[in-house]
């Protein structure tokens, strides 16, 4: 079955407004402020009250994560009908936007996820790129603690949210952003209250599904050349032709990664990527009790194994108990059958090399033997995230 590509296609239309909020950013903040202004009143009212953010490497589970919180009635989140626009001016976005009905199509993850304008999506980086340079140079760090704190930064952020949560008439906010989790600090610096779920994944099929949409992103977008542009001003740099890795404090390790990728070795260099950030961040949480109480690791195998449990547990966590909820949506949990990892004896041998060590801290105690890939909850993907 060969692969389809069309979900890459951006319109010209959409390829120029992009544009044109990409590079002036200034004006847009100011356009935003303006709005923040010109609402003051009808969102006095409106608090900023435990938001929840999901945060942790690509196909881990994430986006399972936000459409499941995204059902919840108090729950407001950004879809992909806010780009680029409803980022800086979210109330007349909104508010402008004809309601109609959309035919739902295959995202360009090729994934079987089935989205519309109004599905959520990670939309949030644009907002912090707006604000902070760099933010993706691999050969600095990306991390942020309380200590780099920005007052412009978070009074538009925080206003951001508010309209958000006033124009949908909603009072929780979840984010989903994969960058976040170098963030966990100053999120909560922010928002004390603030609530963190972080999904990991088995590096078995965390790996061969980063490997797969690599392969992917790349294709598509040398086949619709504005998708890499599209990507680059959305702010994701997890894969495709300009992939970055995240650096969190440690060049040398970053440098080693990016050389990898370029000598050809793509399991080798993914799997020392991943024991990179979830190593990292096992230490970070270790060194911050109230983060960690704060945060909420959720293995993507248990979703696999134990939907209905895992999803409450989620529920509990952010405050957001609706027990209905987690049993109609377990019911939509499922392993799909479009593909498996198809790793070799020393493909599993470098597995176990580079991420077994990380992989044992968070459970994981088997490693990434060849029996493991036995396991259905291992060798297939949680329809829709893989």
């Amino acid at each position: 079955m060969s692969e389809n590509y069309d979900g890459f296609r951006v319109t010209l239309g959409s390829h120029w407004l992009s544009r044109l909020v990409h590079r002036y950013p200034s004006i847009w903040k100011r356009l935003g402020s303006w709005e923040t202004a010109s609402v003051a009143q009808q969102i006095a009212d409106v608090e900023v009250t435990r938001p929840v953010f999901v945060a942790g490497l690509a196909r881990s589970g994430s986006t399972v994560l936000l459409e499941f919180l995204a059902r919840h009635p108090q729950v407001a989140t950004h879809r992909y009908s806010d780009f680029p626009v409803g980022l800086f001016l979210p109330t007349l976005w909104n508010r402008g936007r004809r309601s109609r009905r959309y035919a739902p199509r295959e995202r360009a993850h090729g994934d079987r996820l089935q989205v519309t304008p109004d599905s959520p999506e990670a939309m949030e980086e644009v907002l912090w790129m707006a604000f902070f340079s760099g933010l993706h140079d691999s050969s600095r760090s990306s991390v942020c603690t309380a200590g780099d704190r920005c007052p412009e930064f978070e009074t538009f952020y925080r206003d951001h949210i508010r309209k958000l949560l006033h124009v949908r008439g909603r009072t929780r906010y979840v984010s989903k952003g994969n960058y976040n989790i170098c963030r966990l600090q100053y999120l909560r610096a922010i928002f004390p209250d603030a609530r963190f779920v972080v999904p990991i994944r088995h590096p078995l099929t965390h790996v061969a599904s980063l490997m797969r949409q690599h392969r992917r992103f790349s294709e598509g977008q040398r086949r619709h050349r504005r998708a890499l542009d599209h990507v680059r001003r959305v702010g994701h740099f997890e894969f495709g032709l300009d992939r970055r890795p995240m650096n969190l404090g440690d060049s040398r390790t970053v440098d080693e990664v990016l050389r990898l990728w370029e000598s050809g070795e793509e399991t080798r260099g993914w799997a020392r990527y991943w024991a990179y950030v979830y190593g990292w961040l096992h230490e970070l949480l270790a060194a911050d009790p109230p983060l960690a109480d704060a945060s909420l690791i959720v293995r993507y195998e248990d979703l696999c194994r134990r939907p209905l449990r895992s999803l409450e547990d989620v529920l509990q966590h952010c405050f957001l108990d609706d027990s209905r909820l987690a049993e109609e949506f377990a019911g939509e949990v499922s392993a799909p059958d479009y593909y498996r990892p198809d790793f070799s004896e020393n493909d599993l041998a470098v597995l176990e090399e580079e991420t077994g060590e990380v992989a044992r801290r968070y459970g994981y105690e088997g490693g990434c033997r060849l029996d493991d890939s036995r396991d259905p909850a291992l060798g297939l993907a949680l329809s829709p995230a893989c």
